[in-house]
């Protein structure tokens, strides 16, 4: 019977999940919904972000996101980012990492692994 219970507990975490996805138009209502102070958004976005998306996990605290911005904002927000040694297209600041992409001025971006 524990094995069981045991297997059944496991199966229901392994399949449902505390995944939650967002989408936000603009930084109005990534502030409005509280999502830089959950840690799901970082707060180092331009203030010209849109189109911002983000995935957040509950059980592993893992974030994914990607938001656009206008060209005018990219040399700020690139000011504030320190490469990753190693990779010429990561960078990170505080607990996050980015990609950007100046081509379409957009930026994926994820947590740091808890172990760097």
């Amino acid at each position: 019977m524990l094995v069981f219970a045991a297997g059944i507990y496991l199966i229901f975490n392994y399949f449902f999940t505390e995944i939650e996805i967002n989408k936000y138009e603009t930084m109005k209502e990534v502030r409005k919904h509280q999502a830089i102070e959950r840690g799901w958004v970082p707060d180092i976005l331009p203030k010209s972000a849109y189109d911002i998306a983000e995935t957040h996990d509950l059980d592993t605290n893992k974030v994914y996101g990607r938001f656009y911005y206008k060209e005018e904002d990219e040399a700020a927000f690139m000011q504030q980012l320190q490469p990753v040694h190693d990779s010429n297209d990561t960078y990170k600041w505080q607990d996050f990492l980015f990609k950007p992409d100046t081509k379409s001025n957009s930026v994926r971006y994820r947590n740091k692994p808890s172990a760097q």
